[in-house]
């Protein structure tokens, strides 16, 4: 597999230093990626990279995941307006293990090949230096006026910067060229790959491996990813999406990719899966003859799901998101754990009722009308029921005085009622 044509056709290159792509053609090359670890679990902002990494080791190349241990004490000012605060490292290491764990599920670290994958903690090289002797050993190799050239820099510093920047963002471009040379050094590690933000900090460590050792490093970039309205990629009104389970659940980490627009579909099938090209054509054309089943859609939020979460969890999710279209059954309901479950009819009324109520049967009636007021009259519940508009854990209720036992919870504590075909209502036993 060529590396450098995957990307093209996927999209996914901004920017290639010349002599990039002949390197990768002759040889098997080692080639790295830092993640800033400011939280213990990526988003999906990170999965452009992660893919990069996937692509590269595909390809028969060396993949190494820098976790930037030291860099995110720093604070990197590429794309930011404002300083930023900086981590402890007690929180650095526990962040930088959780992201070791979501990179072990796209990357093979353990086999034997010769191409098995890397991780490396920046922290671990750079609490050796001495301040007097980094500026000695890498400092007096980078000119200012260079560091200056860096749009990153430019910005900051430009008439509409809010705080200037600090001494210690300035010098970031220099702790990350120190990674690179450290790399190159210790894994003859000759390619850096990152968003297009990070050309210049990039650069930065090419040119210090040439001026400190002679050696020659190359450069790969890929494009930032945005929306077709041009918005932010991978934000929503409640913030990221996470990779991780706990911030963010699978039910809406599949519902994420699955309302994605037509345009951004044909664009995000090719960057964050590994369907070949001829398939993803062929789903396209398919796709665009009956747009309205969302056929790019539902294949991309399974492929990322899979990949990300699992296929139990993708099977989970995707049984789950019929329920809300009416295809649900009592079976269905009752195979989703409880998280995914509250999060399809998250924002649904609820009310809470007490056990003990059940010890001795209660009816129907009785609970919705009066311990839930689920309806708002007795008159009311009985009138939908006989227009069969009435459902309890997606089954009819014919009779409304029927009895409600423990046994006919979900999860051992909700019942789910349905009013007419999206009047969604959860009772929950406490």
């Amino acid at each position: 597999m060529n590396f450098v044509e995957e990307l093209k056709w996927r999209g996914m290159i901004h920017d290639i230093m010349p002599g990039t792509e002949e390197l990768l053609n002759k040889e098997i090359t080692t080639g790295y990626i830092g993640f800033d670890p400011t939280a213990d679990s990526l988003h999906i902002g990170h999965m452009v990279q992660v893919m990069l990494l996937v692509h590269f080791q595909r390809a028969g190349h060396v993949p190494v995941a820098l976790v930037g241990g030291a860099t995110g004490m720093i604070g990197d000012p590429s794309g930011k307006s404002e300083e930023r605060n900086l981590l402890d490292e007690t929180t650095l290491r526990n962040n930088q293990e959780g992201i070791k764990n979501q990179l072990a599920k796209f990357l093979d670290f353990q086999s034997d090949k010769k191409n098995r994958a890397l991780m490396v903690n920046n922290y671990d090289w750079m609490k050796e230096y001495s301040f007097l002797g980094f500026i000695r050993d890498i400092g007096k190799h980078i000119t200012v006026n260079y560091m200056m050239s860096k749009d990153s820099v430019k910005k900051r510093l430009g008439s509409d910067a809010k705080e200037g920047m600090s001494f210690t963002e300035f010098s970031y471009q220099l702790v990350q060229g120190t990674d690179f040379l450290h790399l190159f050094n210790k894994y003859g590690c000759r390619l850096q790959m990152g968003g297009s933000d990070q050309w210049g900090n990039i650069v930065t460590g090419t040119e210090l491996i040439r001026r400190k050792t002679g050696g020659e490093a190359f450069a790969l970039t890929c494009p930032l990813i945005t929306r077709s309205d041009g918005s932010k990629f991978g934000k929503t009104e409640s913030g990221n999406v996470w990779l991780d389970p706990e911030k963010t659940s699978p039910y809406h980490f599949y519902q994420f990719w699955l309302n994605v627009s037509d345009k951004d579909a044909a664009k995000y099938i090719k960057i964050f899966t590994l369907i070949g090209r001829d398939e993803i054509d062929e789903l396209i054309a398919e796709h665009n003859k009956s747009p309205h089943d969302r056929l790019l859609q539902k294949r991309l939020a399974e492929e990322v799901t899979v990949m990300v979460h699992s296929r139990e969890e993708f099977d989970m999710v995707f049984e789950a998101s019929q329920i809300l279209f009416g295809k649900g059954t009592t079976e269905s309901l009752r195979k989703i754990d409880e998280n995914t479950f509250l999060s399809v009819f998250e924002g649904v009324p609820t009310f809470d009722v007490g056990k003990e109520i059940f010890c001795e049967g209660i009816s129907f009636t009785a609970l919705c009308a009066d311990h839930a007021r689920v309806f708002t009259s007795k008159s009311e519940l009985r009138r939908l029921i006989q227009g069969g508009g009435v459902s309890i854990n997606k089954k009819k209720v014919e009779n409304p005085e029927m009895v409600i036992t423990p046994e006919m919870t979900l999860n051992n504590k909700y019942l789910l009622v349905q009013k007419g075909k999206k009047n969604y209502f959860l009772i929950r036993i406490i």
